[in-house]
């Protein structure tokens, strides 16, 4: 069932997801495993359409452990709906799919110099932070390169 309701929201059928919160709480199911799964919903197939559904989560899990069953439910609904009706994103979730593939298929590769750390005594005879520019100011951050050279064309996000 709970392939049904994480369905179900991810389809955006607000019925249909309270429909399966509530035979799996009828069922025994346990509410925070519920939660967490929510959770995940919102990071993996809400994301960056409506980043602050993680933040609703979160509050609704700490009024659920506040309150309790059965006035927990209303939360856990609350939660439920406010995700069914959220638009979908799943920009998070290819984002790391693609850069763990990068990871695995380039290895450990080292860290510009630009970018590594240089706030302590002698990391400027060694290149550290050398040539890397301060964004903050800037609108949009700054064009330099992030990655290393082997993988510096490499796209992982897509907007």
């Amino acid at each position: 069932m709970i392939s049904a309701y994480i369905k179900s929201i991810r389809g955006s059928d607000p019925d249909a997801s309270v429909y399966w919160l509530v035979r799996l709480l009828d069922a025994g199911e346990d509410p925070l495993y519920v939660l967490r799964r929510l959770f995940v919903h919102a990071a993996e197939d809400i994301g960056l359409e409506n980043p602050d559904a993680i933040r609703v989560i979160a509050a609704c899990k700490e009024g659920f452990e506040m309150v309790g069953r059965p006035e927990g439910d209303l939360l856990l609904t609350l939660a439920t709906l406010y995700l069914a009706t959220s638009p979908k994103s799943n920009r998070v979730l290819r984002a790391l799919g693609r850069a763990r593939e990068v990871v695995s298929k380039t290895g450990n590769l080292e860290v510009p110099l630009h970018l590594r750390d240089s706030h302590y005594s002698g990391a400027k005879k060694l290149g550290r932070g050398k040539g890397y520019i301060y964004p903050y100011g800037k609108n949009k951050g700054v064009k330099q390169q992030y990655l290393p050279d082997e993988i510096k064309d490499e796209k992982i996000y897509e907007e």
